[in-house]
């Protein structure tokens, strides 16, 4: 490698058009050797189609223009695909947005982490797997991973995160490119991979990190580039711009963090304690589990877990990554079925039960999964996919009469009804989640199960959306289960926090008391990591 301070990353006039429209318009900046620069911006402001012009990994039918693009010293403008494979992995490395589909999950995860060293380097397959476990065990993965077979698809969403990080960063590239590199995993393991970033940084890897985040960003970026409409708005030290944010989208997002830094800071006391008191009086149950477990090859993810959800009400049920808190939702939502134990929907059968049986309640019981993306029919229109929801399967014949509440529907949670004929793979990670949890409320729903619902969004869209959901629990009397590594928005929306620690129920009570006085060793260790991730590196 060069020298520290050397530009890894020199980009000037970056335009990326997609047909007549305009994505991106003459981006300039630059990542220095020993280096982290944050690209921040609103969900669709074009921080990932940057990301991915730069390493020629721009969507199909783009066309991409620079004046200037170069990485490690070469000029990568008109690079083949092939020239640029001999690249990712090597001269860069890249950590995608979705963890979920970035591995194939029917790939051992030692092969998938392993393939830079494979493809880019002459060691031997036992150094290989020498230097997988090293990077695995960086990002608090287990190390025989490397060689033991188990496939990426057995992974939870936060291990598969891991996974990517350790896959990007285990061939010591010139860059490090990570898209929301800590938006699937808890506080103590986004500390963990930061650090494994920063250790890259270290070795002299320029690291651009793409995030909403902008409590990590004042923690851990040396300088920050804001995006806004495909246009860089602001950019210079992180310090600097965010003491003194000089263009109105900068104010906003930083207003935005503070308050949500503000309310955290107060723990929303009197609030908290109201719906504490509401608690203690129990009342009547809509959702209740009981018992369950559930094992995959033998292995527990669930174990012994019951837990009741009443209207009206937010359950956040909090934990490590890969602590067993999605398994938990799918069996609440009948999409997994438990070795053991029932669940109940206002007092009747739910789970385990024949879908068919299930199907004429189903749209009392709405879900927002992890990974949004997936669930979306690529020759869908976002018009189509809300219209179905909202005819309840009918959509081609009601699709005329609905467009007035799609369009409710979408402001609802802060799209623009234009997007209505986009494809919802042609929007941002942010965007589709916001579509994601529209489709979810479209059908009125008496319980929403929320698989990470806002760790997608920037600050002010998760402001709008956590708003929104404590808004139509107040008026709706709809209930809530918000799963989630973020505890900021547990803290804020939650009502009672279950706390989830190697597949079993570790605590459980009012949220204020949880966060005021933890009893559980693991609770106490969540709420700290969260403060330290905020507060950078030491």
């Amino acid at each position: 490698m060069d020298e520290l301070g050397a530009s890894v990353l020199d980009v000037r006039g970056l335009t990326v058009r997609a047909g007549d429209a305009v994505l991106v318009h003459d981006v300039a900046f630059t990542v220095a050797r020993g280096e982290c620069v944050a690209l921040v911006g609103a969900s669709g402001s074009g921080k990932t189609v940057t990301a991915r012009a730069v390493l020629g990994l721009s969507a199909a039918g783009t066309s991409v223009d620079a004046e200037v693009l170069r990485l490690a010293g070469q000029d990568v403008r008109g690079l083949s695909e092939r020239q640029w494979r001999r690249l990712r992995g090597a001269t860069v490395g890249y950590v995608g947005q979705e963890a979920l589909g970035a591995l194939d999950p029917l790939r051992p995860v030692g092969r998938e982490v392993g393939d830079a060293l494979r493809l880019h380097t002459r060691m031997t397959a036992a150094e290989r797997v020498d230097a997988v476990r090293t990077a695995l065990a960086a990002v608090d993965l287990d190390p025989d991973l490397a060689h033991d077979g188990r496939l990426a698809g057995t992974l939870s969403g936060g291990m598969r995160q891991r996974a990517l990080i350790a896959a990007a960063t285990v061939g010591a590239p010139d860059l490090v490119v990570a898209d929301e590199p800590t938006t699937a995993l808890d506080a103590a393991v986004a500390v963990t991979v930061m650090e494994q970033l920063r250790a890259a940084q270290r070795r002299g890897a320029g690291l651009l990190v793409i995030t909403h985040d902008l409590g990590l960003v004042a923690g851990w970026a040396d300088r920050v580039v804001v995006v806004d409409d495909g246009t860089v708005a602001e950019q210079g030290p992180t310090s600097a711009v965010f003491a003194a944010p000089e263009h109105p989208v900068t104010q906003a997002l930083v207003r935005a963090a503070r308050a949500d830094r503000s309310r955290d800071d107060a723990g929303d006391d009197a609030g908290d304690g109201a719906r504490d008191d509401l608690a203690a009086t129990g009342g009547p149950t809509i959702l209740a589990g009981r018992g369950l477990s559930r094992s995959f090859a033998g292995v527990p993810a669930v174990q012994d877990v019951s837990l009741t959800v009443r209207p009206g009400r937010v359950l956040g049920v909090i934990g490590a990554s890969g602590s067993g808190k999605t398994t938990v939702a799918r069996m609440l939502l009948g999409l997994e079925e438990p070795d053991a134990g029932t669940v109940t929907l206002d007092g009747a059968p739910w789970v385990p039960l024949p879908e068919r049986d299930r199907r004429a309640r189903r749209h009392r019981v709405a879900a927002v999964v992890q990974d949004p993306g997936a669930t979306f029919d690529e020759r869908w229109t976002v018009e189509r996919v809300l219209a179905d929801a909202l005819s309840d399967g009918r959509e081609r014949r009601a699709r005329g009469a609905l467009g007035g509440r799609v369009d409710e529907a979408l402001r609802q949670v802060g799209l623009d009804p234009a997007l209505r004929p986009r494809s919802p793979w042609t929007l941002s990670g942010g965007q589709r989640q916001r579509l994601a949890i529209a489709r979810a409320l479209a059908t009125s729903p008496e319980v929403v199960v929320l698989d990470e619902p806002v760790t997608a969004l920037d600050a002010t869209v998760q402001d709008a959306v956590l708003t929104l959901l404590e808004r139509l629990r107040d008026e709706t009397g709809v209930a809530m289960v918000l799963v989630s590594h973020d505890l900021r928005a547990v803290r804020r929306t939650a009502d009672e926090v279950l706390v989830v620690h190697g597949g079993r129920v570790v605590e459980h009570g009012p949220a204020a008391r949880v966060w005021a006085a933890p009893e559980h060793p693991e609770t106490a260790r969540l709420l700290a990591a969260a403060a330290r991730l905020a507060a950078g590196p030491s």
